[in-house]
This record gives structure tokens, sequence and C-alpha cells, in this order.
């Protein structure tokens, strides 16, 4: 919390007497909400959220339970932290809690209006869905366009060599960053974006960041919407100018691509990409999908789908640096599999390296994209014996469940083996991983972020040895600290230079 909050709740704490009584906690005799900590008049518990909600989140459900109820502010919040009540929210309780509780600053630019990420169901939205089942991350669609995100992958390995040859320092969230979004941008309309190194690749990474703590951290207004006009954190100012540019950006390439469909320009491309298809979706007879829903889903395909892959192969790798004997085990497996003298591993060796899958497994578990994934009670509903009234708050703490003793043993660290003796996976199935969620609202990026995370990062470490930065310096002075936001950074990017292996 800044300052500015803390000062904000004292003024309302001495001079808004007239919202004292729309505020009035309805937990009485005849609402049987679940346990919590007990609220502050007008303010309820968001103190107790601090600069990482997830981890404060998890603490308190250790003292009230797997499902335990806050007050913040005005609105009603059910945290949900065990597998089991998971699955009664996301899968038997699915259509209830298909809905969204959208952050005030998700409203800049009227996204939650058109994104497939944060708009209520709906006609619109079930058709964006199956555009993304079926038009952008289909097994057919990837298969056709894998041979774009494997030059992406040569491009990245020919860049860290350069600096193996000349024993520099390779800054992996830049480098991995600038990889994975020409991978995706090919991927979605046929082009790179950036190059290595540019200060365009920095400019991306600054409003894709941006945009996910903006998104993610706590904001005032959406505890006390009366204060949305005043936006008295800026947050939603800053969120603004983020969709401005990407939506910008986003338009000038949709803009160029109608006129090559006009002039009938396109012969020439070797395969349709994810813009073709939602361009015919969209020029179809009575489509209900405009220009501007369009837009909207580019900004969340991109936004989502680049963020969360770098930030995972950098966890990823972060962790394999901070447990060298697993680097070694996971080496010894693509050489094994892959062989020494290839300069890249290919989508089609994933399914022969348990290992490496495991290992991002284990990622997945310790450093969740998503770490609490917000959804909406459309109605009063009954969940273990206890009432989530309508319209509250539903939050699914991912990042606690991975941590859970009583799920995992040494729950806090990094043994990809555990997953070798288990069939848990994260297909949304198994709501012990459930880091892309589960239900109708799963992440349908999800097969895209498979393939790209493991051939990135497979990649990597087929081809080169990695040694710390300073001389001297030992795994376990590696910094592990995050970042929050609605997706989880490493608070200091990772570096390490490129050796090639012997």
């Amino acid at each position: 919390m800044d300052y500015l909050l803390l000062l904000l709740f004292f003024f309302m704490w001495l001079s808004i007497h007239t919202l004292i009584s729309k505020l009035v906690i309805k937990t009485s005799k005849s609402l049987k909400l679940p346990p919590g900590p007990n609220p502050f008049p007008i303010i309820g518990n968001i103190l107790e959220l601090g600069k990482h909600p997830h981890k404060s989140l998890t603490k308190l459900s250790q003292i009230y339970g797997p499902i335990m109820t806050l007050k913040l502010g005005n609105l009603t919040t059910i945290v949900i932290s065990s597998p089991q009540l998971a699955k009664e929210v996301l899968h038997k309780n699915d259509q209830n809690f298909s809905y969204r509780t959208v952050p005030d600053t998700v409203k800049a630019h009227d996204h939650h209006l058109y994104s497939v990420g944060w708009m209520q169901p709906s006609s619109q939205w079930r058709i964006l869905r199956k555009i993304c089942a079926t038009k952008v991350f289909s097994s057919q669609q990837l298969d056709s366009t894998q041979i774009v995100r494997q030059r992406k992958v040569k491009e990245l390995m020919n860049f860290v060599k350069k600096k193996s040859e000349t024993c520099e320092v390779l800054n992996f969230s830049e480098a991995i960053f600038t990889t994975v979004l020409n991978s995706i941008s090919n991927t979605l309309f046929s082009m790179d974006v950036v190059q290595f190194g540019s200060s365009k690749s920095q400019e991306f990474k600054d409003i894709f960041c941006g945009i996910t703590e903006e998104a993610g951290k706590p904001n005032v207004v959406d505890y006390f919407p009366i204060f949305r006009k005043i936006d008295p954190q800026g947050a939603r100012a800053r969120m603004t100018k983020y969709y401005k540019k990407m939506i910008n950006f986003l338009d000038g390439i949709v803009e160029e691509r109608l006129r090559l469909l006009k002039g009938l320009e396109m012969n020439t491309k070797e395969y349709k990409d994810v813009l073709d298809y939602v361009l015919e979706v969209m020029l179809e007879d009575n489509s209900q999908i405009n220009r501007i829903h369009v837009l909207h889903l580019l900004v969340d395909l991109f936004v989502a789908g680049i963020d969360t892959t770098a930030s995972t192969i950098e966890w990823a790798m972060t962790e394999l640096l901070y447990n060298p004997k697993e680097l070694q085990k996971v080496k010894n497996e693509l050489e094994d599999v892959v062989g020494k003298e290839q300069q890249q591993i290919e989508e089609k060796h994933i399914s022969k390296l348990p290992f490496l899958r495991a290992v991002v497994k284990e990622t997945f578990r310790l450093h969740p994209p998503f770490p609490l994934i917000p959804h909406k009670s459309k109605e009063d509903v009954e969940l273990c014996g206890f009432n989530v009234p309508k319209n509250a708050q539903v939050l699914i703490n991912i990042w606690g469940v991975g941590r859970d003793s009583s799920i995992w043993r040494n729950p806090d660290e990094f043994i990809p083996e555990r997953f070798l003796e288990s069939r848990i996976d994260y297909q949304g199935n198994d709501c012990e991983l459930i880091p892309f969620s589960a239900g109708r609202r799963m992440c349908p990026g999800l097969p895209l972020a498979y393939r790209g995370v493991h051939t990135v990062l497979g990649s990597l470490l087929l081809c080169y040895d990695w040694k710390l930065v300073k001389n001297g310096q030992k795994e376990k002075d590696l910094d592990m600290s995050e970042k929050f936001g609605l997706s989880l950074h490493k608070a200091k990017p990772l570096q390490a230079i490129p050796m090639q292996s012997s």
C-alpha cells in the first residue's frame, strides 16, 4: 500500500460519514459467510493484502481455512485455497462462477466490453472463445505455423552464440521476451515486431508489464467505486496510455491486412495466419464480431500470451540455475533424446522429454502465471456449507494451492521428480495444478504456451552451459523475489553467461 492510499483511507475514516450506512457488513445471523479476519470499519480487510496479496491470502488461509471471507471496502471477497473447493467453483458450479469481477483499470478503453479474457458470458464471448479454440490455438493451426516458431528459436540461438563467443552477459528477460514476442507476432500476423537489443523491445516490455501490474495490484477504486472519477492512484490513466499504444499499433496492422485483402494481394503468403482467419469471421454476413472485437482480442492474445510465456521460461531457468543438480538431469535427458549435435529442440521432441516437462510443471506450481484468478458469483450459492452471495468476488489462490504442504511434499522446494511419479497435469482437470485455470474460463492460450516454453527452454539448455555473472557468486545468491501483478514477474531480470556445451 502506498502513502496515497493510507492518506485516502484516513480521510475517509474522518470525513465520509455518508458511506457508513451503505457499507454495513451483511454477515449477520441471516447470512452464513465463510470465516475470515475481522474487518475494520469502512476499509474492511484492505490493509491485510500487503504488497504481495497472494502470499498474504495464503497465510490467512492457514488460519481461517481453505474458504474464507474478506471485506475489501465495498467488495465482499471469497478466497478459495484448496483443489477440492477450486473444483467446486470451476467445474461443478462453473456456470455460476464464469463471470468476472473487472478491475477498474481494465475498463480503460472499454477493454472489458470486448476482451475475451474479461467480458461477461454472452454470444460475442462464446464466438470469441470459439475463434480461439478453432482458429488460433487448434493443433492444426499451430502445426501449420510451427516452422515460423522454430525460425525464431534459431534466431535466439544465433544471438546467444554471439554472446557465448565473446563471454558477454545475457539478459535472459530481454532475450526471451524478444523471442517470444516475435514468435507470437508471426503466429498471429506474420511479422517480426522487434530486434534483439532494440529500444522498441524494451518499450513493448514496459507496456506489457505495465498492463499486468495495473490490472493486478490493489486499487482503491475497486473497493470504493465512488472514487472512480477521481482515479486517486492514477492507475486508470496509466492503463489508458498502455491500451492506447497497443490498440493503435494493432489497428495499423489490421488496416494494412484489410487493404491487402481488398486488393487480393494475399496469394504470395505461404499460409494463413491467425489474423486472416479472424478477419474472415469479422467479414462474414451478419457477423457479431466487429473490428473493435478483433483489436481487443489481439490485445489479449498478444499481451497475455507473450507475458506469461516469457516469464515462465525465465522462472524455469532461474530455478534450474538455483538447483544445478536438476539442471544437469534435464541436460542429460536432452542430450540423450535430441542429441548434442542438434542446435535446438523442435516441438515434436516435447513428448519424448518427460523430465523437461516435469521441470515446466514444477515451475508452474511454484510460479503460476496468474497467482490469483478472479471470478464473480452470478447468484447466491452454497459452497462447503457456507453462503457465497450474489456479486461476490471469488479469488482462486493458485499460488497458495501450489505451496500447500498438505498437497505437496516440501512445497517450497524445486523438485521436478514429483511429477515423474504423478499423473497430475495442468490441462484443467487436476485442480492441484491449474496455472491456466479450469472450466469455461480456462486460458485458451495453453497449447501455444506449452509449445513455446518447452522449445525455447530446452534449446537454451541443450546448446549451452551457464555461468553466473559475478565471480564467486553461488547458486543460492540468485535473487528469487517477485513483482506482483496480474502475473508474477521476477523482480530482477536473470543474467548469466552462456558457454558452449562441451
